[in-house]
């Protein structure tokens, strides 16, 4: 049988030695490893290059959108200085870039890294090779974690542009000691970072979610619910969520609302290494459920 486009050819080739990279003696670290990245370059194209990335993309062009509409009015209507262009970039970010954007585009990347296969039967191609399964799921979430990534880090960096595009050549001064003396290129790279951690965060979760149900769209939902009213939630609470740790790293505090509870949000230093072991201990679940699930087509 003749597998698909995007089907593990790569990973069953155990006879093609040095070529594929994938020899070795069985169980090796290397072999290991070989298998896992060619798991992540198979995964990666087919999400950077098939149809599904046209819904992240579009995701993506609403964050870019808004700030288009912010330059306009700033740029033709209504001046306003480089700190109010800080202040509203960070609302537009932890307002509506992370809890929509990142959240809706890790729902349908993640959701469907293993039940796409399943209802294209094709995932009996991978499990058919000499590839351990957690190696498999592995090499799918880094792929995940990669793919939306890399498209929502365009989006943040281009409205970012946007948002000080204004006071090009109307502050060219003022904007020039911004980013070159002032804090505007590390708060870049905080909003970056930010948007690894997310993916990251959200994508272990709704791994997990598709892992455990069949659908896993009732189940992210209810958590968009938590997390939508963290702000609510006692301290205790708060530190549930994935949006509580991600507060910790912005660079511009934002205000939850005269409503919101009162919880000091993490330092980086916390929050970093705290968002990466929730992203393990989410994806080792997912491996453990992964490795003792039945793969019934018909169930689907």
């Amino acid at each position: 049988m003749t597998a698909p486009e995007g089907a593990p050819a790569a990973v069953t080739a155990s006879d093609a030695g040095e070529t594929t990279g994938l020899a070795g003696p069985t169980g090796s670290l290397r072999l290991r490893a070989a298998q896992t990245a060619a798991v992540f370059r198979l995964e990666l194209r087919r999400l950077l290059l098939g149809r599904g990335v046209l819904l992240g993309a579009a995701l993506g062009a609403l964050p870019v959108l808004l700030m288009a509409g912010w330059f306009v009015y700033n740029r033709f209507v209504e001046t306003h200085p480089i700190a109010e262009a800080t202040a509203v970039y960070a609302t537009m970010y932890f307002s509506f870039f992370v809890p929509l954007v990142i959240f809706f585009g890790c729902v349908a990347a993640f959701t469907q890294l293993v039940r796409r296969e399943m209802r294209d039967r094709t995932l009996h191609y991978w499990l058919l090779a000499p590839i351990r399964r957690d190696l498999l799921l592995a090499g799918k979430f880094a792929a995940g974690v990669a793919a939306t990534f890399v498209v929502f880090a365009v989006s943040a960096v281009v409205s970012y542009a946007l948002a000080f595009a204004p006071y090009v050549g109307r502050e060219g001064g003022a904007l020039s000691r911004y980013f070159l003396s002032g804090p505007g290129l590390g708060h870049l790279a905080a909003y970056v970072g930010t948007t690894l951690l997310a993916c990251a965060g959200y994508g272990a979760v709704f791994l997990l979610f598709a892992m455990l149900f069949r659908n896993a769209i009732l189940p992210a939902l209810a958590f968009y619910g938590w997390e939508w009213a963290s702000f609510l939630m006692p301290p205790a609470l708060k530190r549930l969520t994935v949006v509580h740790w991600l507060h910790g790293l912005t660079p511009v505090p934002v205000s939850d609302g005269p409503f919101a509870l009162l919880a000091e949000a993490p330092p980086a230093w916390l929050a970093v290494p705290g968002l990466v072991a929730f992203a393990a201990v989410l994806v080792a679940f997912s491996i453990w459920r992964f490795r003792r699930m039945e793969i019934l087509y018909s169930d689907d």
